[in-house]
């Protein structure tokens, strides 16, 4: 399917968003709107990033994630560099559809760009100080070498 041919639904109805079969996804005042891509086999959260029209468009027609980069400003198709695609396997959105859940196959060796398999490596240590509030490494291990993929970026 061409990305022309895919349209969404109008978001005049509160009653069709929210119960209705009708995909009318709201983006934010930037043209944005959050995509968190999952492992659909593990339910790990891999990474969060941001679609605008057009990449969900290319999403919905390649089944691969295509994302946008708001610090390059530019279409972001996931894999295209590193190999490191995320295949599609379901895509959920909430109540409001306001954000989005993209069940992946991942394939390659990582989601992260600092050469992990997710982009959640660490998580708030509860236990220690508040001051700043510290961070602990839930995955140390490196999946593939980033400068050999990127470059020194």
């Amino acid at each position: 399917m061409n990305n022309a041919d895919i349209t969404f639904g109008s978001r005049n109805d509160k009653k069709i968003v929210e119960e209705k079969p009708v995909f009318a996804p709201k983006f934010d005042s930037d043209g944005l709107i959050p995509a968190m891509a999952m492992d659909a086999t593990t339910k790990e959260p891999l990474m969060l990033a941001y679609m605008n029209k057009q990449s969900l468009k290319m999403t919905l027609s390649l089944g691969e994630a295509v994302y946008y980069s708001r610090s390059r400003q530019e279409i972001w198709h996931k894999g295209a560099t590193s190999g490191h695609v995320q295949k599609i396997r379901d895509i959920r959105t909430d109540c409001d559809q306001d954000a989005l859940i993209l069940y992946v196959d991942q394939i390659g060796a990582g989601a992260c760009h600092t050469g992990r398999s997710t982009c959640f490596y660490r998580s708030v240590d509860l236990e220690e100080g508040k001051n700043p509030a510290a961070l602990k490494f839930t995955e140390t291990d490196l999946t593939f070498d980033p400068t050999s993929v990127y470059g020194n970026k």
